[in-house]
């Protein structure tokens, strides 16, 4: 059994994937497949599939096995809600940030740009969700990096799932306008932009279609048959 590969790093090799928009909502994750990609037992990818189902990312149906989580609409705009507590904290504080705290997040954006130059998906689309991460640990809120990991990785499952239509590039440029008004140490507008954005990514979600398109097709299901 390699020494390197832990429950941990199991769980979070899935939460990258997940980031990356590589895991969709609903797939399956077979105990004996992860076992065997990782070169563990089946009882450490056990342990890592419940250290997920704690975290809230997968999810064991009888008899069936392990999935991806598909988020509620309801779930979906409460991780939002909850991004949105946690940045505009970490954002809450005045003054100026360091000047190396501000060249670490524009080297961020510049490799942001790089992946959507070079349309690679699932790097264009980790890093992206990655600056928030970023965000925090270069503001020193160290503790909270793996809580908006989380957060972002719900969200990130919603967008996957409501089919978003945010634009990477968007994206992109919206990091760039809040990390400028932190260099002008205007933090107000940094906030700002930043509940803009979150406000942006969760606007082009399709959870609006998807529940019509659910309640229609409980109509249809239950619907009277025309008997004879």
């Amino acid at each position: 059994m390699p020494t390197d590969v832990s429950p941990t790093t199991i769980a979070e090799r899935v939460v990258q994937s997940i980031l990356a928009q590589k895991l969709a909502p609903g797939e399956r994750l077979g105990e004996q497949q992860l076992a065997d990609l990782f070169g563990v037992s089946r009882t450490m990818v056990r342990e890592a599939l419940m250290q997920l189902q704690a975290r809230g990312f997968v999810e064991v149906q009888p008899k069936r096995g392990w999935y991806v989580v598909q988020p509620s609409a309801e779930e979906a705009r409460d991780a939002f809600a909850a991004r949105r507590i946690v940045e505009a904290g970490i954002l809450g504080t005045e003054g100026r940030p360091l000047a190396q705290t501000i060249r670490a997040l524009r080297q961020h954006i510049a490799q942001e740009q790089q992946a959507i130059d070079g349309a690679d998906a699932a790097t264009r689309a980790f890093l992206l969700a990655d600056f928030h991460v970023c965000l925090a640990q270069e503001m020193g809120h160290r503790l909270l990096c793996d809580v908006l990991r989380d957060l972002t990785a719900r969200t990130t499952l919603a967008a996957t799932l409501y089919q978003s239509s945010h634009e990477a590039s968007q994206s992109c440029a919206e990091h760039a306008a809040i990390v400028a008004a932190m260099e002008r140490g205007d933090m107000g507008e940094a906030r700002q932009r930043m509940l803009e954005h979150i406000g942006n990514v969760e606007e082009a979600l399709q959870t609006e279609q998807a529940e019509l398109s659910q309640a229609d097709r409980l109509r249809a299901t239950l619907s009277p048959l025309a008997l004879p």
